[in-house]
């Protein structure tokens, strides 16, 4: 790889003692703390959660917010995450309401990437494709008036779990606004295959998040994806490998470094920032160069 690669503190990285999808998630840090975290480790970008972006709003307005990034010297902000925007009835409407705070608060804080997952609550109810479609499709046109852009997360407990699905519903959206998040663990829990990443559209490849974990699953999926993944390198993924096959996409990107563990949580955000930033360019630094066919 040419460039040093550019990464991002995804949000659970960085925030502490909170866990997805089980109340609160609001993290028990400053704000200026973990930003200086992110910044001193070398990270380039933070994420922030929906609670944790609505009490920092409280806290300091988006007028604060910016400013507390900008002086850490930091460049970039994610948020995350936008789910049921594909749902009707009552799941929709608090969609739509995540949705309308988050369009703004990006458009106002120049946010990079706005994360949106498939169907995690209840992953095998039917949802007709080309309404997925559509919806993605919308969605993502609202993030390009807004200035950002959309990923999905390809979720193995989820409708969508598989490249194809996923293609087809990227493929809806206009490339500059919509697009795929691959996640390594992501990738390995669902069993696709790094070479598959070559089916992809490249204008599709949106974002990259590295992590690791062991082989085997822990417990159920949701315990393993939220308190035992591991710094990349210190697991079973082969994360050298995954970033081979990303770089042959021409991706050009930044990539977030996304732990969630119990034993990660522990951490101060300087500690926890540091290690992540610094197992991560471990794994680029052991990057193989891949054989592919002509």
């Amino acid at each position: 790889m040419s460039a040093k690669p550019r990464l991002m503190a995804s949000y659970f990285t960085l925030a502490g003692n909170v866990l997805p999808l089980t109340g609160s998630t609001v993290s028990p840090h400053s704000l200026a703390e973990r930003a200086k975290a992110a910044a001193d480790a070398g990270f380039c970008g933070i994420g922030l959660m929906t609670d944790d972006l609505r009490h920092l709003v409280d806290q300091h307005g988006l007028d604060g917010i910016r400013g507390i990034i900008a002086d850490s010297g930091l460049e970039h902000v994610e948020f995350e995450v936008i789910l049921d925007w594909f749902a009707d009835g009552e799941r929709r409407a608090r969609s739509d309401k995540d949705r309308a705070f988050l369009l703004d608060a990006a458009e106002k804080l120049g946010a990079y990437q706005i994360k949106v997952a498939g169907d995690v609550i209840t992953p095998d109810k039917y949802w007709p494709l080309d309404i997925v479609q559509q919806s993605f499709a919308e969605l993502a046109r609202q993030a390009g008036d807004a200035g950002t852009m959309v990923t999905i997360e390809i979720f193995p407990e989820s409708n969508i779990r598989d490249l194809p699905t996923a293609i087809a519903v990227a493929e809806a959206a206009d490339p500059r606004w919509g697009g795929l998040l691959l996640d390594v663990w992501h990738m390995n829990r669902g069993g696709i295959p790094y070479a598959d990443f070559a089916t992809i559209p490249p204008q599709y490849i949106r974002h990259i998040e590295l992590d690791d974990a062991d082989a085997t699953l822990v417990g159920t999926i949701m315990e393993d994806t939220t308190m035992r993944r591991k710094l990349p390198g210190d697991g079973d993924f082969d994360v050298p490998s995954f970033l081979a096959h990303i770089a042959a996409t021409g991706y050009s990107g930044l990539y977030g470094v996304e732990i969630l563990s119990d034993e990660h949580r522990s951490r101060s955000p300087a500690l926890a920032a540091r290690m992540a930033f610094d197992a991560t360019m471990r794994c680029f630094d052991r990057m193989p160069t891949l054989s592919l066919p002509s």
